[in-house]
């Protein structure tokens, strides 16, 4: 055995020994000291190779003993705090890899709250207020890579990231503001300038070194969302420190390299969002993109197409960056590429938001300033091509803000692809946003000469050619300007346009079969949207036409999604599938409810569905319904408007007539009766209801009334209540409430309370809309199966407002009591 080991190994055990059994204060410090000349702090020093294999296999062990020993009699032992100073150095001096993973063990393993809990993590505060935070991530850039090297940098990594979170944790309330993460990071970011700036030293002096556990840290720190933090201490010191300092530069990108394709992304965010500029960012990441293919897809994709929440100055760095350096070059002008082929797509211009479009013009516009003429040039035609495409998608849009961003990138584009060529020249009104975007097309010096940057482009909107030769005219101007003031329209008061609209006229369909085309066939989207708008009135207008293609339109109607930007789009297509409803609405009606149990159909469909008969049900319901529904309809070409039915003259009279009438009836209301009319609901009630209630039971694959699907059977049950209410005293009534008594007892025990409530809800209505006659001669048994089901609903139920119900439903019962006393009680 080695003489070595085992002298240091019995040496250690005495010492364990002696501090795990003695409470002789002077013993144990006797004890401490010796122990620390295996550290190197004291004059009688251990020999080296003693002191690295105590450092190597015995000091764990050590720091366990004294964090096994802490308690407030132990550290008593010796007056002044001398022994708890003593304690407390051989965390601070000895390895500082082991001594934090020692403290970190302690603290994750003692009881929540105590006195060893608070001591351990204040030592750890001292821990990383003395720098030996630096000294654990030095130690590992020293290692040589080995299966047990690999596993002690994970815990450590583990470790040091996720600090603040531990500490959090086990802390709770009483957490040090040195573990807080806005404190902990920061000082993370300058452990880490301290190990690279001893990396540096090294590499100087020809050691070899290696920054791969810094940029897991680093890696891992962004993902964890900290960029901020450590990016912040980072970025502004390496920044000096790589200014005129290639062996800085190196170590940066190495730093960057090294960084693990996970967290690549988030590094790189942080950094371009960090860098003060273009050639900052240069310094810091090198050619990077050109030997990572992880990081060139978040530089020249993620960062340009797939997220757009990067500020101008972000943009500007990152595509500058790409335009520094001849190896980048070329993935600027891929980048330019694809940024005009996605700008022009007809699709991305209908699906992705507006916002995102803007960002896309401006990157685009910055590309065009960071290349040269010759570069340029040797894609012109494939350019021309995707810009001449893409500003006809844009103009064809029925959008405004996707129109002015076509002009103002074919504008800049085009004088930037082809200056020998005529300009392009828009109308379009001036904003904040134009300005920034116009601002962004100054042209900048390209790498391959300044004379090839390329000539001034599109000039701020609303200047013109005859402004400028008015301003470069010389004297004669002034004579010019006199002659028109001959002409000058100042006298004329301008026409007031405020209350004007927009004219729409032109696309608007005129019948309902027309509209039915524009709906299902029409790639015109102006020619859609009017359809749309104009539906609702034409078939009211003409219910004769409506009928013809009343199953048509309903199930265009139910499946038609929103293909433009229509404000009002749900409640546009919601009112016109309720007028066909009313127009025809046995067929319909009865095509609806089928509907609602067929496959293929979203709950929000089917839901849809369910509002649609309520809303149709309750149109029929009112008196005189179809008379208001077509006063409701587009009026026709020779219809005057309504206020001018009624002359004014006519008003003033009889207002006078009104007041001058004598009435001597005090109670009656003096007001015109309500208009009375049969009730349309009457004849077609069955067709709204009955097909609803047939297959409630039946689950088919994408939909389970009695299974998932509980919100969609809750707002069935409050549909048919409300169908019950609105088919009161009609013929129909009793099957109906028989019916819906039948469901409501089936599902009775219903564990939703939404599905309750709506229960409780037809069961009024049946109440209400049933004739007690007929209740009493025809539903009995029913009644009775009711009466006690809402006495133990009223009791029992944990929900408030089934409780409400049910004993508003017990009072409806209550009436009826005279006539229920012969019936035998439940």
């Amino acid at each position: 055995m080695d003489p070595v080991a085992s002298a240091v190994r019995l040496a250690v055990q005495e010492a364990v020994h002696i501090l795990s059994s003695s409470e002789d204060g002077g013993h144990i410090i006797s004890t401490l000291q010796s122990l620390r000349r295996y550290l190197g702090e004291t004059e009688t020093q251990a020999p080296p190779e003693e002191q690295e294999e105590f450092s190597r296999t015995h000091f764990s062990t050590i720091l366990r003993c004294l964090v096994g020993k802490l308690s407030p009699d132990w550290l008593d032992l010796l007056p002044d705090g001398q022994l708890e100073e003593l304690w407390a150095s051989f965390f601070l001096e000895g390895p500082a890899d082991q001594a934090f993973l020692v403290l970190m063990e302690s603290i994750e393993g003692a009881a929540s709250p105590s006195f060893r809990l608070m001591k351990m993590a204040r030592l750890l505060a001292r821990f990383l207020s003395a720098g030996r935070m630096a000294a654990v991530m030095e130690g590992q850039c020293g290692q040589q890579a080995g299966p047990a090297s690999r596993l002690l940098q994970e815990t450590l990594l583990t470790r040091v990231v996720g600090l603040p979170d531990h500490l959090g944790n086990r802390l709770q309330r009483e957490t040090l503001a040195a573990f807080f993460p806005q404190n902990y990071f920061p000082l993370l970011g300058e452990e880490v300038l301290r190990v690279l700036q001893a990396v540096v030293d090294s590499l100087r002096g020809g050691l070899d070194c290696s920054v791969s556990f810094l940029s897991q840290v680093l890696g891992k720190a962004c993902v964890h969302g900290r960029q901020k933090e450590i990016l912040g201490v980072l970025v502004p010191r390496l920044t000096v420190l790589t200014q005129g300092n290639c062996l800085w530069q190196r170590v940066c990108w190495r730093l960057v390299e090294c960084v693990p394709d996970r967290a690549m992304e988030a590094v790189l965010k942080g950094l371009v969002e960090a860098a003060p500029g273009p050639e900052v960012l240069s310094r810091l990441l090198g050619n990077l993109v050109t030997k990572s293919k992880k990081a060139q897809f978040v530089m020249t994709q993620k960062l340009l197409f797939l997220q757009y929440s990067c500020s101008m100055p972000m943009l500007q760095s990152l595509l500058g960056y790409l335009a520094m350096d001849s190896q980048r070059r070329p993935l600027l002008v891929q980048a330019l590429k694809e940024l005009l082929e996605t700008w022009g797509s007809s699709s991305a211009i209908r699906h992705t938001p507006l916002e995102q479009q803007r960002y896309v013009s401006k990157a685009l516009l910055i590309c065009l300033t960071h290349l040269g003429e010759a570069e340029l040039r040797a894609s012109r035609d494939e350019l021309l091509a995707s810009l001449m495409e893409g500003v006809k998608s844009r103009l064809d849009s029925s959008l405004p803000p996707v129109r002015r961003l076509g002009m103002i990138v074919a504008e800049v584009a085009s004088a930037r692809l082809h200056p020998e060529g005529p300009p392009l020249k828009f109308q379009y009104e001036e904003d904040e946003l134009t300005r920034e975007m116009l601002a962004l097309a100054v042209p900048r010096p390209a790498a391959d000469g300044p004379s090839e940057a390329g000539p001034p482009v599109a000039p701020v909107s609303g200047e013109s050619p005859d402004q400028e030769t008015v301003d470069s005219g010389g004297p004669q101007a002034g004579w010019e300007g006199s002659d028109s003031e001959l002409d000058s329209d100042d006298e004329l008061v301008p026409y007031d346009m405020s209350g004007d609209g927009e004219q729409r006229g032109s696309k608007t369909p005129a019948y309902v079969r027309d509209c039915l085309e524009a709906l299902t066939a029409s790639e015109d989207w102006e020619r859609w949207e009017e359809a749309l708008r104009a539906l609702e009135g034409l078939v009211l207008k003409s219910p004769a036409a409506t009928r013809e293609v009343s199953l048509e339109l309903a199930k265009v109607l139910l499946h038609l999604e929103e293909k433009t930007a229509v404000a009002g789009f749900e409640r546009l297509r919601q009112r016109a599938l309720v007028a066909v409803t009313v127009t025809d609405p046995a067929r319909v009606a009865e095509y609806l409810a089928v509907q609602f149990y067929a496959l293929n159909y979203s709950l929000r469909q089917r839901m849809d569905i369910l509002d649609v008969l309520a809303l149709a049900a309750q149109e029929l319901s009112r008196p005189g319904c179809l008379g208001k529904a077509a006063q409701r309809g587009s009026p026709g070409p020779g219809s005057q408007p309504s206020g001018a039915a009624v002359p004014a003259w006519k008003a003033v009279v009889e207002e006078r007539v009104r007041r001058k009438t004598r009435r001597f009836c005090k109670q009656g209301s003096t007001g015109r009766a309500a208009a009375a009319g049969p009730n349309e609901f009457n004849a077609v009630a069955g067709y709204f209801f009955f097909p609803l209630l047939q297959r409630f039971d039946r689950p088919v694959v994408t939909f389970d009334l009695l299974g998932d699907d509980q919100l969609v059977l809750g707002r069935l049950a409050h549909t048919l209540g409300a169908l019950m209410y609105l088919a009161v005293n009609t013929a129909v009534a009793v099957p109906m409430g028989k019916a819906l008594l039948e469901f409501v007892w089936a599902l009775r025990f219903h564990g939703d309370a939404y599905v309750r409530r709506g229960l409780l809800s037809a069961v009024s209505s049946v109440l209400l809309s049933v004739p007690a006659e007929w209740l009493l001669a025809d539903l009995p048994d029913e009644l009775l199966e009711a009466r006690s089901w809402l006495a133990d609903v009223a009791e029992q139920d944990a929900d408030e407002d089934c409780r409400l119900l049910a004993v508003k439903a017990l009072l409806l019962l209550e009436k009826l009591r005279d006539r229920l006393l012969p019936l035998s009680s439940p």
